[in-house]
């Protein structure tokens, strides 16, 4: 059974993406460490415990204002679940961006995040992109010696197929339980690809066939990252925004929580990531927390048919 220090037992968690000032090297200023100590107040205040980062995020600085926070706030480390993710590598000078999972990049990655983030302990760790060039053998070694070590509790994958999924858990002996996607309203390739079987328009569909399913036969939890869409959907001037809106009040709630709703609604058990660092619409994500998904299931196809535009096959 989860439990509350298992990632998968969490409705909602909040990314650390846009916490850490500018996407340079600069370092982080004072107002930066005040600025993530906001954010976190409102998660917190709305009901969500799990925070979800990744090495790269602003260059590190993400990780290490919420490190700041920790290190600042006594008792807040024992009320949180703390994410992270590695793998991606940002360019630098003439290198280009790529991936890596060897096992001794992903060793060191997780010191640094550990360091970042004044902790000795991750609650998860999610390798954040698959690597062409990978071993599973190697990454099976290093997250079992991680694992050993009481370094990571849980571990986990992002934007990887059930047959990724799958070839990696082949070799490790502790459970991936989570795969973290893009999902949402308007990104809906994941659940397009259910309906579109045997039309045309599935040859279009680039969304890994049998995912969901890998992940709900195997105890896998999916995240969602982009789960609002950065605000598009909720804009009254638009169809789909009208949609929303209308049944948030309908609902007594907000749009950010019908959206939410719409993602948790579907049985696949969906947590979504919510990376708004503005307060209010931080706190307007608490229902999504809250109160269970309140959609009909005629409702969550109208929503679903608004945001395509056209009907479904």
């Amino acid at each position: 059974m989860a439990t509350q220090t298992d990632i998968r037992a969490h409705k909602l968690a909040y990314g650390c993406m846009g916490l850490g000032g500018d996407w340079d090297t600069r370092p982080y200023t004072p107002q930066d460490i005040q600025h993530a100590e906001t954010a976190i107040e409102a998660a917190l205040a709305a009901g969500i415990t799990a925070f979800d980062h990744a090495d790269i995020y602003r260059y590190g600085k993400s990780e290490a204002v919420f490190g700041e926070v920790l290190a600042r706030t006594p008792g807040l480390r024992e009320r949180v679940v703390l994410q992270t993710k590695c793998g991606i590598r940002l360019p630098e000078g003439d290198r280009p961006g790529h991936y890596d999972l060897r096992g001794a990049s992903i060793l060191r990655r997780v010191e640094e995040s550990l360091a970042r983030l004044r902790t000795d302990v991750l609650d998860v760790l999610l390798l954040h992109r698959p690597d062409p060039l990978a071993d599973p053998r190697d990454i099976a070694g290093a997250l079992s010696s991680l694992h050993a070590q009481g370094l990571v509790r849980q571990f986990g994958v992002s934007n990887m197929s059930g047959p990724q999924i799958a070839s990696l858990q082949a070799h490790l002996d502790v459970p991936l339980v989570v795969d973290q996607l893009e999902m949402s309203l308007e990104r809906r390739d994941w659940v397009e690809a259910g309906v579109l079987v045997n039309t045309p328009a599935a040859a279009r569909n680039g969304f890994a066939p049998g995912t969901l399913e890998h992940c709900a036969a195997n105890g896998i939890r999916l995240q969602a990252w982009g789960a609002l869409a950065q605000g598009r959907l909720t804009r009254p001037d638009t169809p789909v925004g009208h949609l929303v809106t209308t049944l948030a009040r309908r609902k007594d709630t907000t749009p950010e929580a019908v959206l939410l709703w719409w993602l948790q609604r579907h049985p696949a058990g969906i947590t979504p990531v919510v990376g708004t660092t503005r307060p209010e619409r931080i706190g307007a994500c608490a229902d999504a927390v809250r109160r269970e998904p309140e959609l009909t299931h005629e409702e969550w196809y109208e929503l679903w048919v608004a945001a395509r535009g056209t009907p479904l096959p």
